[in-house]
Order: structure tokens, then sequence, then C-alpha cells
């Protein structure tokens, strides 16, 4: 049914790698490419088959790939501070979206990679056909640090390491300290990506499910309030931080309607 190609990216001076998904039967003539951005521990493998699943949904083509650090994409050699680090990130989307050609790609972002997908969106209003942001940040809450703490936890005393371990190897302990300890830093409390959001012009999908153990509700009214162009907001009873995993059927429903409007 899918026609499936793994092969890397090169993205600056990063490595990058990717995986393609189509439709066997060919998708849509001359179509917009959905370009999945993986959370905060994240990787290719880790949305599991719901890339699959929307292509299916959409006839459209998709592009998932592990951003720097992640998975089986090149080791990050330092881990620079979050503002740094969100430029190289934007800097990496926009080698990729050029790279592969894309036109006018609608970007999914889940958590992490829904706060690069509007930062993306706000530094190229005129690149991206839209945004779908999965329980994405802009703002730091004391929820978020309370599931990063919680998370931290897990690391050291159950079987969060082994299982992170099976998708990203021997960058495992890098990925995941990094992730816990920019989270953590004091300064990080100031992290606030709110003044960029005028500058999203095209339509935004905002995700979440209601028991996000990561953010509250307020997240979803800052993205709503700040962006420019048209949104749409869709709350996920019974679920927690991944919406797209917890209840695949409804969230493909709605992001694949969403796409349709467009």
């Amino acid at each position: 049914m899918f026609e499936e190609r793994t092969f890397e990216i090169e993205a600056g001076a990063n490595r990058l790698r990717a995986r393609s998904i189509s439709l066997a039967e060919g998708s849509k003539g001359d179509a917009n490419t959905m370009v999945f951005l993986h959370e905060g521990l994240g990787s290719i493998e880790q949305w599991r088959d719901f890339p699959r699943l929307l292509v299916a949904a959409t006839g459209l083509p998709a592009l998932v790939y592990d951003r720097p650090g992640f998975g089986g994409s090149q080791p990050l050699q330092r881990r620079p501070d979050a503002p740094a680090l969100q430029r190289e990130e934007i800097a990496d989307l926009a080698a990729v979206v050029e790279s592969c050609n894309l036109r006018a790609p609608i970007l999914i972002g889940h958590s992490d990679g829904g706060t690069i997908a509007l930062l993306y969106a706000a530094r190229f209003p005129e690149r991206p056909r839209a945004v779908i942001a999965e329980a994405s940040h802009v703002f730091v809450e004391e929820a978020t640090l309370i599931g990063i703490r919680e998370a931290a936890r897990l690391y050291e005393t159950a079987d969060l390491r082994q299982r992170l371990s099976r998708y990203h190897g021997e960058q495992t302990d890098r990925m995941f300290c990094g992730w816990r300890d920019e989270w953590l830093l004091p300064q990080f409390d100031q992290w606030n990506i709110e003044a960029s959001l005028p500058a999203v012009r095209c339509p935004v999908l905002i995700v979440q499910g209601e028991a996000d153990e990561y953010g509250t509700l307020d997240q979803v009214e800052a993205v709503r309030r700040g962006v420019s162009g048209p949104t749409k907001t869709v709350l996920i009873p019974g679920c927690g931080h991944s919406p797209h995993l917890q209840d695949k059927e409804r969230v493909v429903r709605e992001m694949a309607g969403f796409i349709a409007g467009l």
C-alpha cells in the first residue's frame, strides 16, 4: 500500500536520517508534503504508524526525519543554549525543505516539534501551507517542569532509559540529559516565544490532550491568540501528551479534515 524510502539529508553541517512515505498507487498530483517534526525525546520510529495513517487518509506524501542528536541522525557535538538550539533547528528544517524541494509543506509537529514548526512559520511566513501543532510549548509552565522531573526520575529508576535506547542507541544519555538539563536550568523559566507568533500567517491547527502532563490549556490559548493566520483548536478528551498515539483514530480524522479544508 505504501512506498517508503529511508535516506540521508545534508542539512548544513548536519547529516540527518529521513524517511519518505507515499501511497504505492501515487499521491495526489503536485501535492503538498506533510513534514513530521518529532518531540524532545523522539525519532522517526517513535511516530509508529501515525504518518502512514495520515498519508492513507489524505493521499498526500510525508517526510519524517530525525533531528540532529536523535535516532539515526548525526550526534550533536555540543548542545547550545535554547535560543541558539532553536535557531539551528529552524535552519535544519529550512535545509530539509530546500534539499527535498518541498513546495508549501504542511508542518506537523509534536511537543518540541510543534514549537519548531511555529518558529519556522514565523521566520519563513511565505513557505508553509499550514502548521499542525500538537502539544506544543510557547512558554515554560510549572506543569512542564513537573513532567520533566518525573521523566528524569523514571530514567534513573525504571526502564525509560532502556526503552529510549532502542531508538537512540549510543546517543541516548546525551540526548536525554541535554533535554532534561536545558528545561531545568533556573534561567530557562524565562523562555517564551509568544512574541514570534504574530508572524505566523498560515492556517494553524492546535491539538492538545485535555490531560496533557507536560502543559496546560494556557499553551493552546497562547498559540490561538498569538498567531495571525486562521486557527482551529481540537482538545482530545482522555489523552495526555501524545494524542496521536493515545487516540489515533480521532486525531487522524481531525488532522485529515483540517488538511482537506486547506
